[in-house]
């Protein structure tokens, strides 16, 4: 495969692209545009969409909350019109993969939406719902499959599609689909898809393992990068609140008292946590819900359906909801526990901030999480703002995580972040002599068996 071509902002941007009319969608696509009352793209969509309908390869990279969807739903929704023919039996010709199942309903709502003029079929295949209905659909062919990759193989291993008449293949989120380990399934799917296909990658971050998926499976694609990689939201105000673990529960009831705070997601490490601060927040008097994997498909959409119609404030939420929510209105987004995943932490965030309205995130972090935090600030280049709310005198927050700025860090200034005491403490628990065995000893060593 060729190195991925660039398209830099200056490359559309010099035509002053300023209207979905100039990008060359069909006249029944511009006319959902218009109900819906979209006119100007963003800037991923100014990018993506000619390049898409040219039928090129397309590795797309933009923040959370810039319209990808649009990008890639509007001109594959062009592109299936121009050239019309029934639905494949038990087939599909576009199929867009996701990694949750909120998001690929989000999605299928927006192919209904921009494409309701148009007649195609669209059709959701994930994890948690009644596959009945399912292999209903598969069997009489759709236009435009969403799915998650682990109930698509399901299907695909019980002869209920194939996906040999596939045009279009789309990797939304293509950065979390590695995170949850999807890599394996996806060559499993795309190895049933003909190599004569268009395929698009779309993420927020650009690890490495995307590259190594993009240099697999695209064909000299056209590389759409509108924002520095895990760059955040730049409407979202962040800072962090450093405070002893047994204290956050405490803080996060203050902060949800806001009044301020009209909506607002609370993201936690685990499933059983989420539960946990949810039942903590409804005992304190808040509209509270919660959803994570261990939810029913009908919890979950329940839960979402609530949050979005504002009959519920606060909802509480693993990973699972960084990037499978799409709801303008979410004021603020508040860590309660910092990620393991520094790239979740810019998908978190983006949450809020969202169509051009400004946001808050707040991040409450204890001494066990620092390493975490200084892995966020690594990865998006920047400091974020830390109030001490702790028990620590000065001298005792400052050994922890070194003196702070109150925003970036400014050429030519340097920070103490505590690094050097962190290695030398390090060194202390890993002596040179235990991390080499001598040869003499390596020698004498029998080999391991295999019980062992």
């Amino acid at each position: 495969m060729n190195v991925a071509r660039y398209v830099t902002p200056t490359n559309y941007e010099r035509r002053l692209l300023t209207n979905f009319t100039e990008l060359g969608l069909a006249a029944p696509i511009l006319e959902a545009l218009k109900r819906e009352e979209y006119s100007t793209p963003t800037p991923i969509q100014a990018k993506s969409i000619p390049a898409v309908i040219a039928g090129s390869d397309l590795l797309g990279i933009a923040q959370t909350g810039t319209g990808k969807t649009a990008a890639f739903a509007l001109p594959i929704l062009h592109r299936l019109q121009e050239k019309p023919q029934p639905a494949i039996r038990k087939g599909c010709r576009a199929l867009v993969l996701s990694p949750t199942r909120e998001l690929a309903a989000q999605i299928a709502q927006s192919f209904k939406t921009y494409g309701r003029d148009l007649g195609f079929s669209v059709a959701v295949v994930v994890g948690g719902a009644p596959p009945r209905k399912q292999i209903r659909d598969l069997a009489k062919g759709v236009d435009i499959l969403i799915a998650t990759p682990g109930r698509l193989l399901d299907h695909i291993g019980e002869n209920h599609i194939s996906l040999k008449g596939t045009e279009v293949l789309v990797l939304d989120e293509a950065d979390q689909m590695l995170d949850l380990g999807f890599l394996k399934p996806i060559q499993r799917i795309v190895s049933g898809i003909p190599t004569r296909r268009q395929t698009l990658f779309f993420s927020a971050t650009m690890p490495d393992q995307i590259a190594g998926l993009a240099r697999a499976f695209l064909r000299d694609p056209l590389r759409v990068t509108v924002a520095p990689v895990a760059t955040t939201a730049e409407r979202v105000d962040q800072r962090v609140i450093y405070i002893e673990h047994s204290r956050k529960r405490a803080v996060l009831t203050e902060l949800c008292a806001d009044p301020k705070l009209q909506r607002a997601l609370v993201f936690t490490r685990t499933k059983r946590g989420a539960d946990r601060v949810a039942k903590h927040l409804d005992k304190a008097g808040f509209k509270v819900a919660a959803i994570h994997g261990n939810k029913s498909q009908g919890q979950r959409e329940k839960a979402l359906g609530a949050f979005r119609n504002g009959k519920v404030r606060i909802l509480v939420a693993t990973d699972i909801a960084a990037r499978g929510i799409d709801i303008d209105a979410v004021s603020h987004v508040i860590n309660y526990e910092l990620p393991e995943v520094p790239d979740a932490y810019v998908h978190r965030i983006g949450r809020t901030g969202r169509a051009g309205a400004s946001g808050i995130a707040i991040s409450l972090c204890d001494t066990s999480e620092h390493h975490l935090l200084k892995a966020i600030e690594r990865l998006t280049r920047q400091s974020i703002p830390m109030e001490n709310r702790s028990n620590e005198t000065v001298e005792q927050f400052e050994k922890h995580v070194g003196k702070r700025d109150a925003g970036p860090k400014r050429h030519g200034q340097k920070r103490h972040t505590g690094q050097k005491q962190h290695q030398s403490k390090s060194k202390r628990h890993k002596p040179r002599d235990a991390a080499k065995p001598s040869r003499a000893k390596r020698r004498s060593r029998k080999p391991m068996s295999k019980a062992g």
